[in-house]
């Protein structure tokens, strides 16, 4: 299998593009990118959109071959990616794969959605379909409260508690203040959180990820051929991963854990010969502040159980033990479909030594995770200086 490194990044500000059409976020993303990796539009050979929910939220869909036309890329294959809010993730396992086959060498992987075009609860059901809509969505079981029914049992099997919880919102607009493409742009505090409103108790609005529109894009390239072409910003991707669960919460093992994260991330670890000790970041998935600190745990960062504690007592803050979401994460923006494209951005940026003052000392080796649904799809990413 070949080697694939990335050596273009194109990503829109995340947040409520009032302003911007769907069409519109995926040509300045793609454009960006396409600048950044120094190539020309007729060098890319197959395009992987991400993209989870369109046909609910815009009335859209076939938006493969709508990316491919909106950027002039006609006649080249142009595949529309869906695995709920893994969708970019997968989008980026998918162009990782054709190229290591060595059918392609030059792809393009992006990531869109606009949720901000239809009502919250509107957005709110379509984002429901990321879950069992027999058994989970027709009940009224909503994704916070799915996520509710997690942090809960966490809090009852390990004493995690409510303001733990808020710290990692806390920490994440803390982070996203020096992110120029960050949805919210403002620092927050325990007490903001705490007096924030319940959503599904214990999670409260503050805990919960926003409503979001943005696009990002990758220029995937053969590792040998990138080092040809004389590109020394590159960051070769070492590891990619994926895992299935039950799409229900009903039929998991455990509401602590999320199975897909411990097994892809696995995978991961015995194929890089790494171990967590040796990862200087990682953009993690965190549509709830809940999410953090079950992802902190089955990334093997910290035993299960001790998530909480570490949040803190600062151990994932910015230049510390492990270094979680400098870019702020979902918390500052999560358009479903471009959040797994997003996050292989921030690491592209972290290992090129290019994040300002949100920049990890020294990073070496990121990870990204994204997770589809409630845990029923998650992706792991490894990327290292080339």
């Amino acid at each position: 299998m070949r080697s694939v490194s990335i050596i273009g990044t194109g990503l829109t500000k995340f947040g409520e593009h009032w302003d911007k059409s769907f069409r519109e976020l995926i040509a300045e993303a793609g454009v960006k990118a396409i600048e950044s990796a120094k190539i020309e539009g007729k060098t890319i050979e197959a395009i992987y959109g991400g993209c989870m929910a369109s046909g609910r939220l815009i009335g859209q869909e076939h938006i493969g071959a709508l990316i491919a036309d909106q950027l002039g890329l006609n006649p080249i294959p142009s595949t529309r990616v869906e695995a709920a809010c893994a969708s970019g993730g997968v989008a980026l396992r998918s162009g990782i794969l054709a190229i290591s086959s060595g059918t392609y060498d030059i792809v393009a992987v992006g990531g869109i959605e606009k949720m901000t075009e239809v009502s919250t609860e509107a957005a709110s059901f379509a984002l429901g379909g990321a879950g069992d809509q027999e058994t989970e969505l027709f009940h009224g079981a909503t994704f916070p409260s799915l996520y509710a029914l997690m942090a809960r049992r966490h809090m009852e099997e390990f004493g995690t508690t409510e303001e733990q919880m808020a710290m990692c919102s806390v920490q994440a607009h803390k982070n996203g203040v020096n992110n120029p493409h960050s949805q919210f742009q403002r620092e927050i505090t325990v007490e903001d959180v705490m007096q924030s409103g319940y959503v599904a108790s214990p999670l409260k609005l503050l805990d919960c990820s926003p409503i979001t529109d943005g696009a990002a894009t990758l220029i995937l390239c053969e590792t040998e051929k990138a080092k040809k072409m004389g590109l020394e910003n590159a960051v070769e991707i070492i590891a990619s991963t994926q895992a299935s669960d039950s799409l229900a919460l009903t039929g998991r093992k455990s509401l602590t854990e999320m199975a897909a994260t411990k097994i892809a991330v696995k995978e991961a670890y015995e194929k890089t010969k790494l171990e967590p000790k040796d990862i200087d970041l990682v953009e993690l998935h965190d549509c709830f502040s809940i999410a953090n600190i079950l992802a902190i745990e089955d990334l093997g960062f910290f035993k299960k159980g001790e998530g909480g504690k570490a949040v803190e007592k600062g151990k994932t803050s910015l230049n510390s033990e492990i270094s979680v979401n400098p870019s702020g994460g979902l918390k500052c923006g999560h358009p479903v479909g471009a959040t797994g494209v997003k996050q292989a951005i921030e690491i592209f940026e972290q290992l090129n030594g290019t994040a300002g003052k949100r920049q990890v000392k020294n990073a070496k080796i990121g990870m990204a995770h994204n997770v589809g649904g409630s845990g029923a799809t998650a992706v792991i990413h490894i990327m290292k200086k080339t």
